[in-house]
């Protein structure tokens, strides 16, 4: 297969059984089967033990790993009590909305003792992208990276590495996330923090009785790796760095970009990002920390701790080195609150724009929006104290509309004209009480709720302008776009003015991605051809606002072409 993959071996028994047959036109790629087993399995960590939902026994989950143009069969069957729903994060899902995951939206979930097969083709994408639960708060176990190599014969455009290796961030609760979520919600208040963020699930020897649970990147001198970082954390973005290390970043959210080197980078929860790891040309007498921690804009309670896994030189055989006690050192991270260095991260991000690799950024929008985006109160419940801001409910809202979960799949409404009752057509194109939204807050922070969605002709060009609030305090939010990678044309503090600020916009080779964060008190401005027939799902991945409801989406209607219009839905998708 040509797949080099480099990890610690507690990491190697990711890699997922699975099967696979050669298509008549190899041009085409092969089709790939999976099974994922969803299973409860006991997992200790920090000296603490619970038993967790994971796939197959592993955590975190397989490692799917595909070319570009291959087709997935992946058959998830739940053996939990929970409800369940598997969502490829980043797979543009072309024709193929039924398998994009998220539940309620574009299916039911899948109920115990129930399964279903996830059928999609990998369509122009290569890189890293990951997998997770796309319900509640399961995502805090139920999940694995997705490797995506180019087609056979086609290099990369830098020089190959000699390993690969996934490095996946997560988050570690001794409690179950789920009880978390649900005490949350039903009190009103803000959740519990996780207790440890992982590598590759393993905490490290930062925290508490993790010494041996420590991810460890064993490396040879004068070679070059690429890492393939993925945030799965449920709540909180991060640094990473590498001590005495740079890296060059070559590619985001499954799309190349200009490689610029970094000694840090910020990565939210969504988002992947492969660097080049060039490692010291002779035995360096040392060990190198490797270390996460969060970047931080809100006012809530966060985990304030730092995962570490440590990157070790492979000595020669006949070396003293390996018995004797080598220094270690320790990178230093930006400042909890650091947006500068977030800003100036986010501005070095560049679309390739060869010709090989162009940026089809849509040069004529057919529509605007502008929504607005942040956290706000609902009322509590008659006899019910509530523990959010003078004793109401924390709610997070878009455009002020508080998306409400339906209990029908969006995506089967529509397919079947049967949305009466389920969603309705007319979620607001911009804000309907403007305000300054990075000033004072007005008197009244109470969201509205609904179920709205906006609906676009098919190869409608979009551009959205999406504006953080400062109604409960500005803070950073990443929105993950289902169904399409996006093109960020600008970004800037304070309040968008629609008529200066367009013309600063990159139209040339702005980064392409699907996952992006709206800086703290200020404005990101994206672009995207709604190219994809289907429901798609648009929210923020910091989960505990997605539960909150600050999520909507999109209804794109078929085009006119047989290749432009959604397939009938599978035989064995799941009923609610």
């Amino acid at each position: 297969m040509g797949v080099f993959l480099l990890s610690s071996p507690a990491f190697l028994v990711f890699f997922s059984f699975f099967t696979f047959c050669l298509l008549v036109d190899p041009v085409l790629g092969i089709t790939r089967h999976y099974k994922f087993d969803v299973k409860l399995h006991n997992v200790t960590r920090l000296c603490h033990t619970r038993s967790i939902v994971s796939v197959n026994g592993q955590f975190p989950g397989p490692r799917i790993v595909a070319r570009e143009g291959d087709q997935l069969l992946i058959k998830v069957v739940n053996h939990v009590p929970n409800n369940v729903s598997i969502h490829w994060h980043g797979i543009r899902q072309l024709q193929s909305g039924w398998a994009d995951g998220p539940a309620y939206v574009t299916q039911c979930p899948i109920q115990t003792g129930q399964s279903y097969v996830y059928n999609f083709t990998i369509i122009g994408q290569r890189g890293t992208l990951f997998w997770h639960a796309h319900i509640s708060w399961l995502r805090a176990t139920l999940y694995g990276p997705i490797i995506i190599l180019p087609k056979r014969g086609i290099p990369y455009p830098f020089a190959k590495p000699y390993k690969e290796v996934p490095i996946v961030f997560g988050e570690w609760f001794n409690a179950d996330p789920e009880a978390v979520i649900s005490q949350a919600l039903q009190t009103g208040g803000g959740p519990n923090v996780s207790d440890a963020y992982t590598i590759n699930g393993l905490p490290g020897p930062l925290y508490n009785c993790s010494a041996k649970d420590t991810f460890k990147l064993k490396v040879k001198p004068g070679k070059t790796y690429l890492l393939r970082l993925v945030n799965a954390a449920l709540n909180d973005e991060l640094f990473f760095s590498i001590t005495n290390h740079t890296l060059t970043v070559v590619d985001v959210d499954a799309v190349y970009v200009k490689p610029f080197e970094t000694e840090t980078l910020l990565i939210t929860p969504g988002q992947t990002t492969n660097v080049i790891l060039k490692t010291k040309p002779s035995y360096p007498n040392a060990t190198f920390f490797m270390t996460a921690r969060p970047y931080v804009t809100g006012q809530g309670t966060f985990d304030n701790s730092t995962v570490a896994g440590i990157l070790e030189y492979e000595s020669s055989p006949n070396s003293l080195h390996s018995s004797i006690m080598l220094p270690l050192f320790k990178p230093i991270l930006p400042a909890l609150n650091d947006t500068s260095f977030a800003t100036k991260f986010a501005s070095k991000l560049r679309s390739l724009a060869s010709a090989q690799y162009p940026a089809n950024v849509p040069q004529k929008v057919d529509k605007h929006f502008f929504f607005t985006v942040g956290l706000g109160t609902s009322p509590c419940q008659h006899n019910q104290t509530c523990q959010g801001p003078n004793g109401t409910k924390f709610a997070a809202s878009v455009n002020n509309v508080s998306f409400a979960m339906p209990t029908t799949a969006l995506l089967q409404a529509h397919f079947f004209g049967q949305s009466n009752g389920v969603y309705t057509p007319d979620f607001p194109s911009s804000p309907i009480t403007p305000f300054n939204y990075i000033g004072s807050p007005p008197n009244n922070t109470m969201v509205s709720n609904g179920t709205k969605v906006v609906v676009l002709p098919f190869n409608t060009s979009v551009e959205l302008v999406m504006q953080d609030t400062n109604i409960l305090g500005a803070e950073s939010h990443p929105l993950h776009l289902h169904g399409f990678n996006f093109f960020i044309i600008g970004r800037g503090f304070g309040n968008f003015d629609p008529n200066k600020d367009p013309a600063k916009f990159n139209l040339i080779d702005p980064v392409e991605r699907n996952t992006v964060g709206v800086p703290s008190g200020g404005w990101v401005a994206i672009r995207f051809l709604a190219d994809n027939p289907g429901v798609w799902f648009m929210h923020c991945h910091l989960e505990v606002h997605t539960s909150w409801g600050l999520k909507m989406a999109w209804i794109v209607l078929d085009g006119e072409l047989p290749t432009q219009k959604l397939l009938p839905p599978p035989a064995d998708l799941p009923k609610c």
